[in-house]
């Protein structure tokens, strides 16, 4: 038996692995200074927000610290009151 060749809608696939275009897309445009001054600014800007919240938030991550327990002279003259 020979092989059939397909017709037009699928020899696109096979002549995919081939196909080099010789366009070069356009290099893309590099950012003004101003456009750089606000991307470090708005960097700076979260990362000031992080710290910030790291810093506040820390105190209400610590343990609460107790009292320190009473001595024995305070406790024995509360059981004297009794």
């Amino acid at each position: 038996m020979f092989r059939r060749r397909e017709a037009v809608p699928f020899t696109f696939v096979a002549e995919a692995e081939r196909f080099r275009s010789n366009v070069t897309p356009p290099s893309p445009q590099r950012p003004s200074a101003s456009q750089l001054v606000g991307r470090t600014l708005i960097g700076l800007t979260v990362v000031a927000g992080l710290v910030g919240s790291l810093l506040l938030g820390m105190p209400a991550l610590e343990a609460p610290v107790s009292p320190k327990a009473p001595s024995q002279a305070q406790q024995s003259g509360g059981a004297d009151g009794r």
